[in-house]
């Protein structure tokens, strides 16, 4: 170097100097806590303008490379830049459920009632796992006069229900099953009474006990007469006017409940039987004397219109007679309802009693 060359070096452009670099890098840093885009940008032109403008080693270069990026970073998460891009929607979702869950609400004054099924009819039971279903609280009591406590509840039939749709409850009035419903919570149960049927053919009878109301599988029969068996229902049903009603229990006007047993005691005779009513007394005598163990013609004509003959030895006809019904005198003879011969001999038991010829 010449020591009397007094010429200046010449002066570096001020943007190419450290300082301005400096200043670069600040502005990244800047910028990137207004705009994260903006700020990017500006640190790509930091990072070229320091490995292209300034005269700085290497390592001065990386370094400042670096210091860009994490100035932008750091400029940025201060800011909030960072967080989730999207708008903020928390508020805004939970303004709108909120919207439409007083939407989906009806207000106070416009409110629906809630619905309950009409119960009545139905077995308690059902009736109260309904209700808990539709939001309501169920309780229940006797609807008679009785006041009686319920166990059982699906033994027991609704038969009022009150509801309160704002305390959301439901009070069951009930009677048990096959009891009649009152007229009115808490009145006295409507049974039936008895009609007075005696007299009566079977036909005629059931007719009456069915227009009563009562429950004709309660009814049982019986006979009158000792050597008459009991018809069941269904026989008596096929011959419904030769069975006529001689006795009846309870009597005319008695109440008739659900744990009541309605007696009818039957007598059976057609237009040719020669006894055609009933006796005194229930199972007191033979509609057909001969068939009395103890009866004794004394050698006079059967007392039942048929043609008879007694001798010793002898035999007798009296007529129509019940096969197993017990008869007297032996050898006695006579028929059954649908003609069959039949004899008067001993049993099984020893006793005479009519057997086929």
């Amino acid at each position: 170097m010449n020591p009397y060359n007094t010429t200046p070096p010449p002066s570096r452009l001020w943007w190419r100097t450290t300082p301005a670099l400096l200043g670069l890098l600040a502005l990244v840093a800047l910028l990137s806590a207004l705009s994260l885009v903006l700020g990017f940008l500006v640190m790509i032109a930091a990072m070229v303008a320091v490995w292209v403008l300034p005269a700085w080693r290497w390592y001065a270069r990386l370094g400042a490379t670096f210091g860009a990026f994490f100035l932008m970073l750091i400029s940025a998460g201060m800011s909030g830049q960072l967080d989730d891009s999207g708008p903020d929607t928390s508020e805004v979702s939970a303004q709108d459920k909120d919207d439409r869950s007083t939407e989906a609400t009806p207000s106070p004054t416009t409110a629906k009632p809630p619905e309950l099924s009409d119960y009545t009819g139905k077995a308690l039971d059902e009736a109260e796992k309904g209700a808990r279903t539709a939001g309501f609280t169920p309780g229940r009591h006797d609807a008679s006069a009785e006041d009686r406590s319920i166990v059982v509840r699906s033994a027991w039939t609704v038969c009022f229900q009150q509801a309160d749709t704002t305390a959301k409850s439901v009070a069951f009035a009930a009677v048990k099953d096959g009891e009649p419903c009152p007229t009115k919570d808490g009145g006295p149960l409507p049974w039936p009474t008895m009609p007075d049927v005696v007299g009566d053919t079977y036909n005629t009878a059931v007719e009456a006990l069915d227009r009563a109301g009562i429950d004709l599988d309660s009814v049982t029969l019986d006979d009158v007469y000792l050597d008459i068996d009991a018809p069941t229902a269904e026989e008596a049903a096929e011959e419904g006017d030769e069975w006529r009603v001689c006795f009846q229990r309870p009597d005319e006007n008695g109440e008739v409940t659900s744990t009541t047993t309605v007696h009818l005691d039957l007598g059976q005779w057609t237009d040719l039987d020669l006894v055609q009513e009933c006796p005194s007394k229930k199972d007191t005598t033979y509609k057909i004397p001969a068939n009395d163990p103890d009866y004794d013609d004394g050698g006079d004509s059967d007392t039942t219109g048929g043609d008879s003959s007694s001798s010793d030895g002898g035999s007798s006809n009296v007529g129509t007679v019940h096969p197993g019904s017990y008869c007297s005198p032996p050898g006695a003879t006579g028929v059954t309802k649908a003609g069959t011969p039949m004899v008067c001999g001993p049993g099984s038991d020893g006793r005479n009693r009519w057997r086929s010829s």
